[in-house]
């Protein structure tokens, strides 16, 4: 996966497809929700984190449901 740097909307839009894929309760669909809202740099380093640590096939799936 590339580096590249996601805004506080399009962490919003992750956590709802991540909620969809993954579910509501996921901690991945938590840590982007959080981040999305405070916008801090703690939270959006842990969110990053663990969006990394998805299996592949999820992460391209959530990345996909935002291009639609």
């Amino acid at each position: 996966m590339t580096e590249t740097t996601i805004d506080r909307e399009t962490m919003g839009k992750l956590s709802k497809a991540l909620a969809f894929i993954c579910g509501a309760d996921h901690a991945c669909t938590v840590a982007l929700k959080t981040a999305a809202e405070s916008g801090k740099p703690a939270d959006i380093k842990r969110a990053r984190a663990l969006f990394i640590k998805l299996k592949p096939s999820q992460r391209q799936a959530a990345l996909n449901m935002l291009q639609d």
